[in-house]
């Protein structure tokens, strides 16, 4: 009988040393041999050959393989009676019985207590770490928590790790909220030890299912001029909330954050939302420190939201030209032939637009905005098409498509503004008084209209627009003066053109206000200078003591000292050069360099500039609706969801940081 000149050693004792597993032990004649599972290649296996020969090659082999040399992963042959099956879930299981792909599994010992760390070469397992990094990620992407009783990720985790142990929903909920808990206290600290103001924005979510939720974030420039967000709280609201309990909560969450005497400013995505709830939360406030100028600024309206309020507006009055429209584009998108016809009529009344009609996405106002630009290149074509197409029975009369033009014109630099809201690098309050400048203007012309369809519109948006006017006015000023490419000349600029003859009189108003938020700024560095302050605050204390008849006194010292000073921050600021005006400008990295010229100035600045003017994030900017919380998370009970989205908005924060987030 034939001997095979090939066979596999029968091993008389267990090869010990990890390196076997990436090489397979055979027998050729006498001699013994070890092939590199990973390139084939062979080297000497007997026993007097030692090992060092195989690791020297191994670190080599994996190198070119891209392989992590510094753990050397098991990859032997699956053996029936020392492993664990890769899958003891599977879709295919005669597929994986005649499939072998070398890098196959880990081997370990079947009495090891799954909750060890379990260490192979350099790297090791850590059971604990592996649950609170799959709880990380569910929620830094915002993954349903289900997500770990699907059949496939379990096939795909163990195939993946076999020593991992598959937790279930609950206890993943647990992970979460222990790092959830773990994360406060790290935005706690963080908050708590910066010594400037806070800023709050106030949003309303909705469920699909109309529940509302309050979403809490705080904003500041922290001590390296980096402009912070944080949320804060995100609340459950019982559906008979009143206006007394909307309050309450805002006062409660800002107590257990322990930011009700450092916050600046409360912005509100409501331009229609009570004052009653404002003064509440002012009274309370003013209790532990007076609100900085008198709390002219602390009332912010989301300047976005009033933007897409009026576009409502606009959409509303047109909704049966838009309607028209949208038809009389599907109309002509139906079919190749309604197309090829509508492009023969477009040639013959001479039209060369290359844009192509577009039919609008009705909760995304810029895309109706789109369509209505692009039927507007095609009226000629339109207002003929009946003539050649019996079938279409959308056409606009002459009146109408005015209108559309109109409104069109209106609504594409209310796009233009809205995407330099949401796309500029630098979003600090001062970029915003320009644009709303602009839209104060436009209306005010709009009012103007011999229209009276056009006109009573006009009307009924600028009532609106007028209300949150009123409000940020003097915010939206302070703010840009701030900006040192502008300064007073801006403001000197729109305000001739919004107010006419009035103007003077509206600039010194707004030039009394910054002169009396300085002043306040300047009064609490004197007490501040006179250890009178918080200990590690730059922000003054107030007397608890009911009896103090001096609270007048730092107030006093301030302003008989002024008469020492040859020119306080602020009017040195004003009376230099403006700052030439470029795109790639950092106004937060000029005013980080210009600290020791203006220290108090530069403090008012922090506070003013990192005010939200606008509660809308980028994603949202166009959308008809509200923000609406999807339906997995809004199946959450209370808690869980707060702790997911609050920790979800820290983790990407602090990524975002690292430069880890592309």
């Amino acid at each position: 009988m034939e001997i095979p000149n090939e066979t596999a050693i029968k091993k008389p004792k267990r090869l010990t040393s990890v390196v076997w597993n990436h090489f397979e032990r055979i027998r050729k004649a006498d001699i013994c041999y070890a092939i590199c599972v990973h390139c084939n290649k062979k080297l000497s296996g007997s026993s007097n050959s030692g090992t060092t020969h195989l690791r020297n090659h191994l670190m080599r082999c994996l190198k070119r393989s891209n392989f992590d040399v510094s753990q050397l992963l098991a990859v032997k042959r699956r053996k029936k009676d020392n492993t664990v099956s890769l899958a003891t879930i599977n879709g295919d299981e005669a597929q994986r019985q005649d499939t072998y792909i070398k890098p196959t599994i880990m081997k370990f010992d079947q009495d090891q207590r799954k909750d060890e760390i379990v260490t192979l070469a350099s790297g090791k397992f850590d059971q604990d770490r592996s649950r609170f990094d799959l709880a990380r990620m569910i929620i830094l992407h915002g993954y349903p928590l289900p997500m770990v009783d699907d059949v496939g990720f379990k096939v795909f985790v163990k195939n993946l790790q076999p020593l991992f142990d598959l937790v279930p929903n609950n206890d993943v909920e647990n992970f979460c909220m222990e790092i959830y808990r773990k994360e406060r206290g790290k935005v706690y600290e963080m908050i708590n030890s910066f010594h400037g103001r806070i800023n709050l924005s106030v949003e309303m979510w909705y469920s699909p299912e109309g529940v509302e939720y309050l979403c809490l974030t705080a904003h500041f420039i922290d001590e390296e001029w980096k402009l912070q967000k944080k949320i804060m709280n995100f609340v459950t609201l019982d559906l008979s909330h009143t206006d007394d309990l909307l309050s309450e909560v805002i006062i409660k969450c800002l107590m257990d954050w322990d930011i009700d005497s450092k916050l600046f400013a409360l912005t509100f995505d409501d331009c229609s939302t009570d004052d009653d709830i404002v003064l509440r939360i002012k009274d309370q406030i003013s209790q532990s420190r007076p609100l900085l100028g008198h709390g002219q600024l602390f009332d912010i309206r989301s300047a976005a939201h009033v933007i897409n309020s009026i576009v409502k507006d606009a959409l509303e009055a047109l909704r049966e030209v838009i309607h028209k429209i949208r038809a009389s584009v599907k109309h002509v998108r139906s079919s190749q032939v309604a197309q090829r016809k509508f492009n023969e009529i477009s040639q013959q009344v001479g039209i060369n637009s290359e844009r192509r009609l577009v039919v609008d996405c009705p909760v995304r106002w810029d895309s109706t905005c789109l369509m209505l630009e692009t039927a507007l290149e095609y009226r000629g074509a339109f207002s003929v098409l009946q003539e050649h197409d019996p079938s279409y029975t959308s056409d606009l009369t002459d009146t109408e498509w005015e209108w559309t033009s109109f409104i069109a014109g209106y609504m594409k630099l209310l796009v233009e503004i809205t995407n330099a809201f949401s796309g500029n690098k630098y979003p600090t309050a001062s970029i915003y008084f320009p644009e709303i400048c602009d839209v104060h203007i436009q209306l005010i012309e709009w009012c103007k209209s011999p229209d009276d369809f056009l006109r009573s519109m006009a009307l009924k948006m600028k009532d609106k627009f007028d209300k949150y006017w009123s409000k940020c006015s003097l915010a939206l000023a302070v703010a840009v003066i701030l900006d040192p490419r502008f300064k007073m000349k801006l403001v000197e600029y729109y305000y001739s053109q919004i107010y006419g003859s009035q103007s003077l009189e509206k600039i010194k108003d707004v030039s009394d206000g910054i002169k009396e938020l300085f002043d306040a700024y300047s009064i609490c560095s004197t007490m501040v200078d006179q250890g009178s302050a918080l200990p590690g605050s730059s922000l003054p204390s107030t007397s608890s003591d009911p009896r103090d008849r001096l609270k007048g006194f730092d107030k006093f010292l301030y302003e008989t000292s002024q008469s020492q000073n040859v020119t306080s921050d602020l009017e040195k600021y004003l009376q230099e050069p403006n700052f030439p005006r470029n795109c790639d400008f950092n106004i937060l990295n000029w005013w980080k360099v210009h600290t020791p010229r203006y220290p108090i100035l530069s403090m008012m600045a922090r506070d003013v500039l990192g005010t939200p003017m606008s509660t809308i994030p980028p994603e949202s900017a166009f959308s008809i609706d509200g923000r609406v919380l999807d339906k997995c998370r809004s199946s959450l009970n209370p808690e869980i969801r707060e702790a997911l989205i609050c920790t979800q908005n820290w983790l990407q924060m602090e990524l975002k940081g690292k430069c880890i987030i592309h």
